[in-house]
């Protein structure tokens, strides 16, 4: 039998557990009337003090969390990963006192400050102001310390000109700006952050991460969600994975995203070969040029299933000309599927200044990589052959795997490199690094 709900918070003493999850589940029904009608009799179960059979699915129920059970301490930093749908959304909604677990106990000791949705919060009504001293004080700040705050608030919102105007005049980056400046400025013992830093520009969320790294060191404990493994990776030492909602693994950090990429390539392992082979077209319904197959070869020529990290590698496209076709355009479109569908490589042959000639017939191109800098994982590549505005063929998903034999997982692609030491014993690089400061000092006054 599963523990009852409870919910407890507490003040933290130095150095102690944070957050303890214990036993926690939660179901939810995809059928709204069905979904209407179990929720009215709950509460009736519960107005006449009967009691619910919480442990249990009823039709049209799923369980979105299983019997999760970690806890948190003081000044660590979790990750939480897992797929779309994993349930980890659900989990910090409980944890933030949202959501009621089914089954379970959830304890929490100090001021928690959930960042599962920069300015979700806000009344776009009510001006930035307002909004500061109306969302602080739900995160649990009394007004004199919000008055105290507020210059802060504003300062690192950067929102100070907008200050007296209504947020539903605000953008997206500026809502999200001011919803983080009221989070971290309640100095919360513990943040919840749910792939909020993805927004705004590249300088501020430099400054977040700077600023949760400060937080950090000063004992607030936090548990992060991304879809991106490296940062994961780089702000947490210990993860826990999640899978339709059952705990898969729980540790130190780079164990865990090794599972769920690994996880994530098996999942796709019978279309991600390295090797699609095309119908071919009927003649008759062919623009000129076929596309029959796409691949990748190894440097001494051979097929492989998947490039490795680091090597040469050739990716080759296989195709049919009806006739001699002069300057085609090839272009790649890739986007990195493990772990989020992201766009990492727009390539055109003809922005390379490279004259393609297809001949008649059957032909292979290639294009050469001298070093493969894709990160280990799953790919996909939406392929055009082209000629000026005329596409002759389209393969919309071309899926494939990279492999690596070298531990890159913290990085965001693979850079090529050699070492060298170079002795200076006349001092003449000092001497130039000198010369190249003095020139930018005149650059700058000029």
């Amino acid at each position: 039998m599963k523990l009852q709900e409870t919910k407890t918070i507490t003040k933290p003493t130095e150095s102690e557990t944070l957050i303890t999850v214990e036993n926690v589940s939660k179901k939810f029904c995809r059928d709204l009337k069905k979904s209407l009608f179990y929720g009215v009799k709950d509460i009736c179960t519960d107005l006449t003090g009967g009691r619910r059979r919480s442990d249990t699915l009823r039709t049209g129920e799923f369980w979105a969390l299983d019997n999760i059970s970690f806890d948190l301490k003081q000044g660590e930093a979790l990750g939480l990963v897992g797929a779309n749908g994993a349930g980890k959304s659900t989990l910090l909604r409980i944890l933030s006192g949202l959501i009621k677990p089914d089954t379970g106990s959830v304890k929490v000791r100090g001021r928690l400050a959930p960042l599962i949705a920069l300015g979700a919060g806000f009344n776009p009504i009510l001006t930035g102001r307002e909004n500061i001293y109306a969302n602080m004080a739900i995160l649990g700040l009394p007004t004199q310390q919000i008055e105290e705050k507020f210059e802060d608030v504003v300062e690192f919102a950067e929102i100070s000109e907008a200050i007296d105007a209504p947020v539903q005049t605000y953008s997206s980056g500026m809502a999200a700006r001011l919803g983080f400046a009221c989070a971290i400025h309640v100095e919360p013992e513990i943040l919840l952050i749910d792939e909020v830093l993805a927004v705004g520009d590249v300088r501020f969320k430099l400054k977040c991460h700077q600023r949760l790294a400060e937080l950090k060191k000063q004992g607030t404990a936090f548990i992060l969600v991304s879809h991106t493994p490296y940062i994961v990776l780089n702000a947490c030492e210990r993860s826990i994975y999640l899978n339709q909602g059952k705990l898969i693994g729980a540790g130190e950090t780079e164990q865990i995203i090794q599972k769920y990429e690994q996880d994530l390539r098996l999942s796709g392992e019978g279309t991600a070969t390295g090797l699609t082979i095309l119908p071919q077209k009927p003649e008759a319904e062919s623009l000129g040029l076929d596309m029959l197959a796409l691949f990748f070869r190894n440097q001494d020529q051979e097929i492989v299933e998947a490039p490795q990290t680091g090597e040469p590698a050739y990716l080759c496209i296989k195709c049919k000309a009806h006739e001699a076709i002069a300057d085609i355009d090839l272009r790649f479109k890739i986007n990195y599927l493990s772990g989020e569908n992201k766009q990492v490589l727009d390539i055109m042959s003809v922005n390379d200044n490279t004259s393609l000639n297809a001949p008649e017939g059957i032909f292979e191109v290639q294009m050469y990589m001298p070093c493969c800098t894709f990160i280990e994982g799953v790919y996909t590549a939406k392929v055009y052959v082209k000629k000026g505005m005329l596409s002759f063929d389209l393969v919309p998903s071309f899926r494939f795997r990279v492999d690596c034999k070298v531990n890159i997982s913290r990085c965001a692609f693979y850079q090529p490199r050699s070492w060298h030491i170079l002795a200076d014993e006349k001092g003449q690089s000092w001497q130039e690094i000198e010369r190249y400061k003095e020139n930018l000092i005149l650059q700058k006054g000029e």
